[in-house]
Parts: C-alpha cells; sequence; structure tokens
C-alpha cells in the first residue's frame, strides 16, 4: 500500500470516529513516555481512548504527508524563502533550520533576527520599553467574574492582548467545539452570520468557565492569528530555546514556575539577543500548529509570551511583506515613546495584514502614490476614541465583523467591546439602505474618511443608486467643488423611501435595545521595593468587565429627541428579545460611549457602578 493511500485510509478513520463522538476531542499537553505509560492508558474512559486514537491517526497523518512531500515543495507551498539577496526578510529557510535543529525547531539567521529586532523597536529603545514588552505574558484572569479575560500587568502589550481577546470570545461565545482541528472556521460573509442559530448565552457562563476550555480556546485563536497572517498557508511560531521537554505534562502551577525560574535572569535587548534565544516552527497545516501550540502554552503564560506571540505573527506574514504592508516602514511597530502597540500591530492580528490605516481599500493620492487600508471582510472589528474626535474614520470592514466583537482603541490603550447575540449588528431595511449609500460615498472619498466627494462622484452615486433628488436639490448641493456627507445625508432623510431616500414612510420605526459587555484587562501593579515577587504585589486595578445596557433610536432622530430616550431592559432570560423600559432613565457618557456611537450613531447607554474605562 503506497503513503498516500495508507493516509487516506487513516484520515477516513479518523472521520469515522469522530462522527461517534458528541464532543470534541480535548486538546492535551504532550507528555513524556513516561508520564504516558500503560497504567495511565489502562484507567482512560472508552470516550478518551476514541478521542486519543483519532489525534493520534491525525497526526500520523500529517506526519506522513510531510514526510512524502521534498524540501522544495515545502518551501514551495509555504511561501518562507531564505534571507539571500533576492528576497532577505521574507521567511526562515526551511532547510537550513531543519538541519540544525531536527524537529526542535530551528534558529533564526542574525541578518533576520537584527531585521526584526529594528522592526519591532527600532534602535534607542529605552529599557522601560524592552521591560514593558518582556514582562507580559498571556494568561487569564484568576477572578471569577473576569475569568474569560486575558490580564495585562504591564503597559504596551495592550494591542496585541485585546486582538487574542477578540478572537478567544469568538471561540467561547460563537463558534461550537470541533470534531476535528484541521479544519478553520469560516464565516466569511453577512448572510452566513445572521443565519447562525447559536443560543445567545447568558452573561455568568464566564464564571462556569474551565481552564482547559479556555485553553482550548486561547490555542485555536492564536493558531486562527497565525495561519490569517500567513495567508493560510503556514503558521511560524516561536518559542524560546534551552527549555526542558519534561516541564509539559507537569500541573500547570509547577511548570509556570519552572519555566519562570529558567528565565529568571534572560533580557533581549538587541537582535543577536533574540537570535540567540527564539526557536522556530513552521507549521504547515492548522492540526500541526495547535499540537505545537498546546505544548508551549506554558511558554506563552511566560513573561515573553506577548512578544513571542508578536514575533510568530510578524514571521508568519513575513518580514519583507510587513514592511510592504506599512506606509512608513522606517518607524518602529512599537511606537515611542511609551511602547504601545502601533495600529499596524493590531491591524495585522485582525486582518493579516499591517497595514497603518483603518478605512476601507486604499486612498489614491496622486503621482503613483497611494496609502493602504483593510481590503476584506474580519472576524473581530475594531472601533477607536479617535473616530469620535474626527482624526481618522473606521470602515465598514472593520466596524461591522464577522462576530459582534470590536478591539476599542482609545489613545494610549486597547480593550474589547462584544455583545452575546449576533443581532446587534441587523439592520431595518430603511437602515440597510442608509449603509449602502453610505459604502458608495465612501469609496469616492478621497480624503481619507473626511467626509466630502466630488460634484462628478455625487452625480455617479445619485444614478447608481437611483435616488431622486429634486433638479432644484441637486442643484443646490452642486453649488460649491464638493459634496459633503452630512449635508446629503439631511437631504436623503427629507427624501420619501420610494425615491431612494431614508424617510419613514410608516413614522412607526421603532428604537432598538440590546447589551453589550466592555473588558479591560489591565491589573495594574504598585510594587514595593525593585525586586518584584508574588509576595509584594498589589493590585490597585483589577480587570474589568462591565454590561452596557444600549438604546439606539432610528438615525433618523433628531439629536435632541436622543436626550429623553428611555434605555433597554433586558432583565429577561433572552437578551435577543430587548424591550424598553416605561419611564426614562439617565442616559450616563464616558469615553466608552463616544467609541460605541461610531457603530451605532446617537445611541444612548447606561451601566451599573463605575463607569467602563478605556484607559
Amino acid at each position: 500500500m503506497s503513503i498516500a493511500d495508507q493516509e487516506d485510509e487513516d484520515l477516513q478513520m479518523a472521520l469515522r470516529l469522530s462522527m461517534q463522538q458528541h464532543e470534541s476531542p480535548e486538546p492535551k499537553r504532550s507528555k513524556s513516555k513516561e508520564e504516558s505509560g500503560a497504567e495511565d492508558l489502562a484507567d482512560e474512559s472508552p470516550e478518551a481512548k476514541t478521542r486519543r486514537r483519532q489525534r493520534e491517526l491525525m497526526v500520523a497523518a500529517a506526519e506522513k504527508r510531510m514526510v512524502a512531500s521534498s524540501s522544495v515543495e515545502v518551501v514551495e507551498d509555504v511561501d518562507i524563502e531564505g534571507p539571500d539577496d533576492e528576497a532577505k526578510g521574507k521567511g526562515v529557510s526551511l532547510d537550513e533550520g531543519e538541519a540544525k535543529n531536527g524537529d526542535s525547531g530551528m534558529e533564526l539567521p542574525l541578518d533576520e533576527a537584527n531585521q526584526l529586532f529594528s522592526m519591532i523597536f527600532g534602535g534607542g529603545v529605552s529599557k522601560d520599553v524592552l521591560t514593558q514588552w518582556c514582562n507580559q505574558g498571556i494568561r487569564f484572569s484568576s477572578d471569577p467574574e473576569t475569568s474569560m479575560g486575558l490580564v495585562q500587568l504591564e503597559g504596551g502589550p495592550c494591542g496585541v492582548l485585546a486582538a487574542i481577546q477578540g478572537f478567544v470570545l469568538k471561540y467561547l461565545l460563537f463558534s461550537p467545539e470541533e470534531t476535528s482541528n484541521v479544519v478553520p472556521n469560516n464565516f466569511s460573509n453577512l448572510a452566513i452570520r445572521r443565519e447562525s442559530k447559536n443560543v445567545p448565552v447568558s452573561a455568568d457562563i464566564f464564571s462556569s468557565l474551565s481552564d482547559e476550555r479556555k485553553s482550548r480556546a486561547l490555542v485555536r485563536s492564536m493558531s486562527a492569528i497565525l495561519f490569517l497572517c500567513g495567508s493560510n498557508k503556514a503558521a511560524l511560531i516561536a518559542s524560546l530555546n534551552g527549555l526542558p521537554d519534561e516541564t509539559a505534562g507537569a500541573a500547570q502551577g509547577s511548570e509556570d514556575e519552572v519555566i519562570a525560574k529558567l528565565l529568571g535572569g534572560l533580557s533581549v535587548e538587541s537582535g543577536s539577543h533574540l537570535q540567540k534565544v527564539l526557536r522556530i516552527d513552521t507549521c504547515t497545516s492548522r492540526s500541526r500548529a495547535i499540537q505545537v501550540l498546546e505544548t508551549l502554552l506554558p511558554v506563552f503564560r511566560s513573561r515573553f509570551g506577548a512578544l513571542l506571540f508578536l514575533i510568530s505573527a510578524l514571521l508568519s506574514r513575513g518580514l519583507h511583506t510587513v514592511q510592504e504592508d506599512r506606509d512608513d516602514p522606517s518607524q518602529p511597530l512599537v511606537t515611542a515613546p511609551f511602547g504601545h502597540a502601533s495600529q499596524e500591530i493590531v491591524n495585522l492580528l485582525l486582518s493579516g495584514n499591517a497595514v497603518a490605516n483603518v478605512f476601507d481599500g486604499k486612498i489614491d493620492l496622486g503621482d503613483g502614490m497611494s496609502v493602504k487600508g483593510i481590503s476584506t471582510t474580519v472576524q473581530v472589528g475594531f472601533l477607536t476614541l479617535l473616530e469620535s474626535l474626527n482624526y481618522c474614520k473606521v470602515g465598514q470592514y472593520l466596524k461591522c465583523p464577522n462576530w459582534p466583537i470590536w478591539v476599542v482603541g482609545s489613545e494610549s490603550h486597547y480593550t474589547v467591546l462584544f455583545a452575546l447575540d449576533t443581532k446587534v449588528q441587523e439592520e431595518n431595511e430603511l437602515e440597510n439602505r442608509e449603509s449602502q449609500i453610505r459604502k458608495a460615498f465612501d469609496a469616492h472619498d478621497q480624503s481619507g474618511g473626511g467626509g466630502f466627494i466630488t460634484v462628478e462622484a455625487f452625480r455617479q452615486i445619485i444614478k447608481e443608486l437611483r435616488i431622486n433628488l429634486a433638479h432644484e436639490k441637486v442643484e443646490q448641493l452642486c453649488s460649491t467643488d464638493f459634496i459633503v456627507w452630512n449635508e446629503l445625508w439631511q437631504s436623503l432623510l427629507d427624501l420619501d423611501q420610494s425615491l431612494g431616500g431614508l424617510k419613514d414612510p410608516t413614522g412607526q420605526m421603532e428604537k432598538e435595545g440590546f447589551h453589550l459587555y466592555h473588558f479591560n484587562g489591565i491589573a495594574k501593579l504598585s510594587v514595593s521595593g525593585s525586586q518584584v515577587s508574588p509576595g509584594n504585589e498589589i493590585p490597585i486595578q483589577r480587570p474589568r468587565l462591565t454590561k452596557v445596557r444600549v438604546t439606539v433610536p432610528p438615525r433618523w432622530t433628531s439629536e435632541e429627541m436622543t436626550v429623553s430616550l428611555p434605555v433597554a431592559s433586558t432583565s429577561g432570560t433572552n437578551e435577543s428579545n430587548a424591550t424598553l423600559v416605561s419611564c426614562p432613565q439617565p442616559a450616563q457618557h464616558a469615553p466608552l460611549v463616544d467609541c460605541i456611537r461610531t457603530r451605532w450613531p446617537s445611541a444612548v447607554c447606561n451601566w451599573d457602578g463605575d463607569a467602563p474605562s478605556i484607559v
């Protein structure tokens, strides 16, 4: 029997086994032979044996497929090239790495390590910034109320943590446990999103999450992001050299303690330091990536976790490609002087492209110059306080993601906003019409979100979208050299729906009410003395999850009327059936509300307790 035939037979057997199960296989950390002896196997339940057998078959099939492929074919499939003169910085040489380190991963060439360090931190990076990025692990909160959230102890890496957090919430809330780790979730259009059969869950689901389920969601999230960066061809996973294999399989606490002790005196202050400590695993299948990430979870929980994941994303994208994505590749990705994650880092993790802008598509500046934005739909979106201050315009790709989860940016921090029900993004007929017109308007807006287009573009839009404005109104709008969105929008509000406008012919469009949840993972520490140890860390701010009640009037409701709007009450068990209370409650305001209003204009928000913080 040929290798291919045997592989097919193994895959078919694994598929039959998976169809016999009602639950998905639970990822487990790899163990040594001594820890996985005959005594442990004898104690396995039938379900556990079935899951183990399926995983073994899938891994064996994947290994056979890799062995059967030549090294040239692997490099071609992964689209990773060595740092030769013609393609320096595009990726890591697989042949060289495998020859040096075999199955344990490969080293990063010195010139590529220098390029990587310079790309992230630039020249003359301060020790404070390096300390921030070398002391942030990827680990969940120990508080029951925020147990689904990743904790941030240091300033700077919040952009990395928030992006991972968004994907973790996607897998916890909306993606069922997979019977196989090979096939990714691929919801790429609005129809699939709206027809989802997911039943909304109550907020207390977070307090009952098991560590194993959270770890599965984290591993799947990290794998999904890295393959997104790798154009769904490969994921490069960065780890550290010199960590003993016997930590795998130990209890989580002892694993973390062993690794923390080993990393106690380790510092990374240059590209040569990176080259000495990094180990790179290249995974061309998601099953292999998940297997590697499961094994390396203790390393990603360590103080180098956030930095290692950023390096993994950059290498998966390819350093040369990352620089091509950027508008100004001369600037470091970690911004000075405070070490914040740049918009390029966040966009890379959310969209797979390290572009600097948040608008849709690209804007032609003339003379062959252009600036690039987001080019495709995303799983997790992005909102920013800067849009409410008119510094930028977030496009529809980031504003309306496949799932109701958004990274929220302020001037100095990233947090996460999400809903438990996909219906919060549904639009009625007139709102859908406005979105259609706005999308056409933005496609002609060459100001980078300034909100105006040329007269020629305006005439083209009203013709294509069959907007039958009166001749006098058209001439009035065209009296200047450009058309401003607010003026066009007001004209559409006065134009009947039958003529292509937004005027409600019935006057019965109802207000919409729903809940959003805001998570801020920052847990600032006040440390006594110069040495940091578990005994003298005193949290002065814990991670916080805030439930926000939102009432959204029709978009054409006047500003004055929104002040006295009642807020939504969803005291029942089903959050998707929000009703409005009869007695108005006062609208509350915080910077988060300004962010929410960039997605839902004129939204009225209300919450219990302290205002949610986005800093």
